[in-house]
């Protein structure tokens, strides 16, 4: 059961029990009625149930905080590790490089330069937002893309300060929507393309996640968002998507899917928070 949910009911049980006590009161006061163990029966009842929600409620909520906090800790170690490795290799390159410059070869230096340049600008591009949880996953995304001979193209223009969501909730949107877009071009024979664009522009943030896999039929983008949807040909593409439309619908944002033989679009938008633009209206006006 979701948390939402999980809160409908328990507001829905306390207003019984608000109603009910209410009642008891005025009849206590004006001796109206007597009660009877039912009545009483009822009342506590109530209040159990009340209880028994919320603490199923902040069981339900406290163990999604940890888990989606363990997903960030572990993607941050997993980034960190990255660098310490990357650290290494790099100045053993950098002794490289400068013993083919010693020796005159400027040539032999830019061609063995251009890979090790290309390896430090996919780090750079992943490192260039203001979380980093965000950063972590794209990170080994990135990763995971490139073992599987997959070019993945980061277009970074915003660092997400002002996110009206958990770093780990927008992590979860990325990752299912980065996912299906691996399992969409890995068979691909061709080129295998996957891009991923972050904006923010009009107060709001806005997320493109483009691959160039086979088109998804136009019955099937209908139903692609709803809960537990998934086929066997489409597997990838029905995956999580359903926990994707829930965290914006809860956020305020929206998304959307558009789909042909050349390219596959996932664009999705959040709010940027509200005290970031009152901020930005007060810079205009006095400026």
């Amino acid at each position: 059961m979701s948390v939402r949910k999980l809160s409908g009911m328990l507001f829905l049980v306390n207003g019984m029990q608000f109603l009910l006590g209410a009642g008891m009161l005025i009849g206590l006061q004006s001796n109206a009625i007597e009660y009877s163990e039912l009545v009483l029966d009822l009342a506590m009842g109530l209040v159990l149930l009340a209880s028994l929600l919320s603490i199923t409620g902040l069981f339900s909520v406290t163990r999604y905080q940890k888990q989606n906090f363990q997903e960030s800790m572990d993607n941050l170690e997993n980034l960190n590790t990255k660098l310490r490795e990357q650290r290494h290799d790099y100045l053993n390159q950098i002794q490289i490089v400068y013993g083919l410059l010693e020796l005159g070869e400027y040539e032999e230096a830019r061609d063995y330069l251009r890979p090790v340049f290309k390896d430090i600008m996919k780090v750079n591009r992943a490192l260039r937002t203001a979380q980093p949880a965000v950063n972590a996953l794209l990170q080994a995304k990135m990763d995971e893309a490139e073992q599987q001979g997959i070019d993945f193209y980061l277009e970074v223009g915003t660092q997400l300060k002002d996110l009206t969501v958990e770093p780990w909730e927008l992590c979860k949107i990325l990752a299912n929507l980065i996912d299906n877009a691996v399992t969409a071009v890995a068979p691909l024979d061709g080129e295998r393309k996957i891009t991923l664009q972050m904006e923010e522009n009009s107060g709001n943030y806005l997320f493109v996640v483009r691959n160039n896999g086979p088109e998804i039929p136009k019955q099937q983008q209908k139903l692609i968002f709803g809960k537990g949807y998934t086929t066997k040909k489409e597997e990838g593409h029905g995956m999580g998507l359903a926990i994707v439309s829930s965290i914006l619908k809860e956020a305020g944002g929206t998304i959307q899917l558009e789909s042909s033989p050349e390219e596959t679009i996932f664009s999705f938008t959040l709010p940027v928070s509200s005290s970031s633009k009152n901020d930005k209206l007060r810079e205009k006006m006095y400026k």
